[in-house]
């Protein structure tokens, strides 16, 4: 079965590229967002939330998106395939106060019942430090995978048709 992980900065569109290769593939998805927050934008507990995803990544088959490196190590060994969303930090910052302005004072779907889309500061930086703090550490992930692991590395949207095309549907494959 396949198990498709997609990781990278947040705006970087991994919920819409997750969404849609979840469609195409006909594999479940899940939005480890929708999964970490709770109402109010509560979080749960490391160890909770570590069980949890446990029992996610246990599936025998997902399209997950998220990051939440403090559990690579119990995700990346399941999946078949990892999608690293690499883009600059100008363009996935743009895209959340984009995503913030259009969904202003609304639950999104991916966020379940966290609550309302709202500006953050803090959230704003972490996007802008992320390619200084997260990029290396995801790099050294992807360069630890096992040989029957596929990473695709997409540095640009305009990557993303040929990341459609090389993940075919198992049953097709076969």
């Amino acid at each position: 079965m396949q198990r498709i992980l997609v990781i990278g900065c947040p705006g970087a569109g991994k919920s819409t590229l997750a969404r849609q290769l979840s469609e195409r593939l006909g594999l479940p998805l899940i939005h480890l967002d929708r999964e970490y927050f709770g109402p109010g934008w509560s979080t749960p507990a490391r160890s909770e939330w570590r069980e949890r995803v446990t029992v996610l990544a246990s599936r025998p088959a997902w399209v997950m998106d998220g990051n939440y490196a403090s559990t690579f190590d119990i995700r990346v060994p399941r999946a078949t395939d990892i999608v690293w969303l690499d883009l600059p930090r100008w363009r996935c910052a743009l895209s959340v106060l984009w995503r913030v302005a259009m969904n202003y004072g609304r639950s999104r779907a991916d966020l379940g019942v966290a609550g309302p889309e709202k500006f953050d500061w803090s959230f704003m930086r972490w996007i802008w430090s992320y390619s200084d703090k997260m990029r290396p550490k995801t790099a050294r992930m992807i360069e630890r995978l096992r040989p029957s692991q596929r990473a695709f590395v997409l540095r640009s949207r305009s990557e993303i048709p040929g990341l459609m095309a090389a993940l075919t549907p198992v049953k097709e494959a076969a």
